[in-house]
């Protein structure tokens, strides 16, 4: 070694610092550089589930949308890391007691929620004081079905077409009554429709169930309801009840009945539901989660059953496409809701 760097602090030192820069380079090949934000998310977005996912769901456990929640967790962990998907349902002010909870949980993708029209559109339209707005309150994911809606009478009414029904209505204002699963719902949205476009009157009963208001209808309490057509088709083939016109396009499970745009032009309504998780998930994330659905969507067994036991159809698609439907949604009501003065407290 030399004795004059030996000897010298000063000229040592500046020995150690040239080595050190010697090594630098090697050292810093050895180190793997640092991820960008975008980069961590997508890689956290590629990993997901790494737990059990929450679905929650905004009605009571048996109803249509519990039975396609719980369809599609069955073979949610196939397409999910092995993870399953826990159905959690939270019922109450028609979805939005769901919708408040889901609203305020990370968008982390660990826990999602089965949308519906009230909870995740037009909540606020219906009450403007709910503690969240379901225009901003999400991250849209996928709408994953719509399910065939009907209006059914009790076998006595008179009335045997939807024709005959306006012209008694339009005689005799507020005289028919018609049920309907709750102020807001969508079986009361479809008969305020189908009031403000035959510019009629009739009398709203609302009861606390879809399998409420078909009872109330199969006694002859009220005359008319608009359910899910799957709710009612065992006592629709039971000669119970009697499907007066189908709310959408044909229907397989109804092939004879009319429709009813066939005489109200334009009037075309589904039952739909989807898939939504809180605001602010990462895109990759939500793109992510959209892609498992999309699979569990497309598996063949799926689809016939939502076809051959909820009376629908898959729909699928992207989040900017659902996103896009509930904008419509939100704008096809306001007026109807505004005009009908729905209001729930």
């Amino acid at each position: 070694m030399n004795d004059s760097i030996e000897k010298n602090p000063t000229r040592r030192g500046l020995g150690r610092a040239a080595a050190g820069l010697l090594l630098a380079p090697a050292a810093t090949a050895l180190t793997p550089p640092a991820l960008s934000q975008p980069a961590l998310a997508n890689t956290a977005a590629a990993a997901w589930p790494e737990r059990p996912v929450r679905m929650v769901v905004p009605f009571g456990a048996g109803g249509a949308v519990d039975t396609l929640a719980r369809s599609f967790g069955q073979r949610f962990p196939e397409f999910a890391n092995g993870q399953p998907l826990v159905i959690e349902n939270r019922a109450g002010a028609g979805g939005m007691v769901a919708g408040a909870y889901t609203a305020g949980q990370q968008p982390d993708g660990y826990t999602l929620m089965m949308a519906d029209i009230g909870a995740n559109s037009i909540g606020r339209l219906l009450n403007r004081q709910l503690s969240y707005d379901p225009m901003t309150a999400f991250t849209p994911i996928m709408h994953g079905v719509n399910l065939h809606a009907a209006l059914v009478t009790n076998p006595q009414v008179p009335q045997q077409t939807l024709a005959e029904l306006i012209k008694a209505a339009q005689a005799t204002p507020e005289t028919l009554i018609y049920a309907s699963a709750g102020v807001g719902n969508g079986s009361h949205l479809f008969m305020a429709l189908l009031e403000r476009q035959a510019r009629i009157r009739m009398v709203h009963v609302p009861y606390r169930s879809g399998s409420e208001t078909a009872l109330a209808v199969m006694r002859n309490e009220t005359q008319f309801c608009f359910p899910s057509l799957s709710s009612v088709l065992g006592m629709v083939r039971g000669g119970q009840l009697r499907v007066m016109a189908v709310g959408g396009g044909p229907c397989p499970q109804a092939p004879e009945a009319p429709l009813m745009r066939d005489t109200i032009p334009g009037f075309d309504v589904a039952i739909w539901y989807g898939v939504a998780a809180p605001a602010g998930m990462n895109p990759a994330l939500a793109d992510r989660v959209n892609d498992v659905f999309a699979r569990i969507a497309a598996l063949p067994e799926i689809r016939r059953g939502v076809e051959e036991n909820q009376a629908g159809s898959i729909v699928g698609g992207g989040r900017q496409q659902f996103a896009d439907f509930l904008k419509r949604e939100y704008d096809r009501w306001g007026p109807v809701i505004q005009e009908g003065g729905i209001r729930v407290e």
